[in-house]
């Protein structure tokens, strides 16, 4: 690799401060737009939030979190938060249409359009009795109590510069809140659409950067499915935290697809708390975006504790796609099981830094985590960096990741049986991605997926007939 300039560092330095500037010069005109009635502690968690960003800045290939993900196309682009209600309505149809099939039988579907909840789109059926379904807005403006005492504080803003970037600018999300034995039948779903904006030079539109907080908080023995799902069209900028906490002997299946369009940024953290007795489950699938970053950490704060986080990535041309994942077992007697695969074409690449962190006195650990790549290019690249820290003495934890193409005893296999060598590597290929997708408990979401996967594959249509 050649040797970077001083020239070129210091342009470099020049446009990140620039890029910081542009969001902390907009802070002071998003506090002037919040109500009067905006709790004093959250409009503080915001303050600490945009003072560590000031410091932090933008993260830069010289750090090691950061080194294969370069930001850089995010700093230089000028985003705007989008106004209310300015979505051309053509285009709302459109992006609204792609994520309308996984919805069917929900319980709940809550839309966000550019940031913000959309009644009218929205839908809520018949919920149990206390369970509280709806925008983090109306959430804060009505009823601040029941949210203040979970928001912020999980997914910490201390040393992640685009958290510290949610937590200020945080003003709509999904709520979920489960109270204690309640069983929520039907999946929830929240569902955030970026839409370009009526102007009157398309072409020149300033591009939009939305920042969704959600929290999702399961009461002890309570259970629930909650899908996140993040759609749009153009060039934007999605920005989401989600903090998920799992109580006491709670069950929670959670999943996320991330659909953006291919010119978009996704930079996201999943931040889970799990305690005593809890069965956590998160599955996220990434289809879309062009630079795409999903950090998920889980803190096991409990003895017990069963918890699942798999995913899977596909990328094609250019697109890049980075997941970095920390578990803390921080008590005993906890699993953590965590499955990401690949599949890369074209002059994509991907990231997987995953760490399990065994803590002292968290004896009986049982941790598994592996990551496995398919590349279908030899213009792809896969990078892949499973660890393990471990503080105590009687655990059972193992870690591993492959990258590699298809196996081509297996492709001479089936073009021996009559299957033309295209439907032999696609079968292959579904086959591989496929181990994710049927973990994936809902109906309409896993139906919608093995569709993509027939749509994305050469010859889908003899895939479809052989499976």
């Amino acid at each position: 690799m050649p040797a970077t300039s001083s020239t070129e560092m210091t342009e470099a330095r020049a446009e990140e401060l620039t890029g910081a500037v542009r969001f902390l010069d907009d802070f002071e005109a998003f506090q002037r737009e919040l109500p009067a009635s905006d709790p004093g502690a959250v409009r503080a968690l915001r303050r600490m939030a945009i003072e560590r960003f000031a410091t932090l800045g933008f993260p830069t290939l010289h750090q090691e979190e950061w080194r294969q993900t370069n930001v850089s196309p995010i700093v230089r682009t000028p985003f705007r938060r989008p106004e209310p209600g300015e979505e051309s309505e053509a285009g709302l149809a459109a992006v609204l249409e792609t994520v309308r099939p996984i919805t069917a039988g929900a319980a709940a579907v809550l839309v966000f359009v550019n940031g913000r909840l959309s009644t009218r789109l929205s839908t809520v059926s018949d919920l149990p009795p206390g369970v509280l379904v709806g925008g983090l807005a109306d959430a804060l403006d009505q009823a601040p109590e029941t949210i203040e005492p979970w928001l912020g504080q999980y997914a910490k803003v201390g040393d992640h510069p685009f958290v510290a970037l949610n937590t200020a600018f945080l003003r709509d999300g999904a709520v979920v809140l489960v109270p204690a034995g309640v069983i929520v039948e039907r999946p929830i779903h929240a569902v955030f659409l970026s839409v370009p904006t009526l102007a009157s030079d398309a072409a020149n539109a300033q591009p939009i950067v939305t920042f969704p907080r959600n929290l999702f908080v399961i009461g002890e023995n309570a259970q629930a499915a909650i899908v996140e799902t993040y759609a749009g069209q153009g060039i934007y900028f999605t920005c989401p935290v989600t903090e998920l906490v799992a109580g006491p002997a709670a069950v929670v299946d959670h999943y996320k697809l991330q659909r953006e369009s291919v010119d978009a940024f996704h930079i996201a953290t999943f931040q889970v708390q799990a305690e005593r007795s809890c069965a956590p489950s998160s599955h996220s699938i990434s289809l879309g975006g062009g630079l795409v970053r999903n950090d998920v950490n889980a803190v096991l704060d409990g003895e017990g504790i069963d918890c699942i986080l798999n995913g899977l990535y596909l990328a094609e041309g250019r697109q890049f796609v980075d997941t970095h994942m920390r578990v803390e077992h921080a008590r005993a007697h906890c699993g953590s099981h965590e499955l990401y695969k690949g599949v890369l074409d074209g002059k994509a690449r991907a990231v997987f830094n995953g760490l399990i962190h065994v803590h002292p006195g968290a004896q009986k650990t049982d941790a598994k985590q592996s990551n496995r790549n398919l590349l279908l290019s030899p213009d792809a690249i896969a990078n892949s960096n499973p660890r393990l820290e471990i503080f105590a003495d009687d655990v059972k934890c193992t870690h591993g990741s492959t990258v590699g193409q298809l196996d081509e005893d297996a492709v001479y296999y089936l073009r021996s049986r009559g299957i033309g060598e295209e439907a032999a590597r696609s079968l292959l290929t579904w086959a591989f991605a496929s181990d994710i997708v049927e973990r994936i408990r809902i109906e309409p979401l896993r139906r919608e997926l093995e569709e993509f996967l027939f749509g994305r594959l050469p010859q889908g249509e003899i895939v479809r007939q052989a499976v």
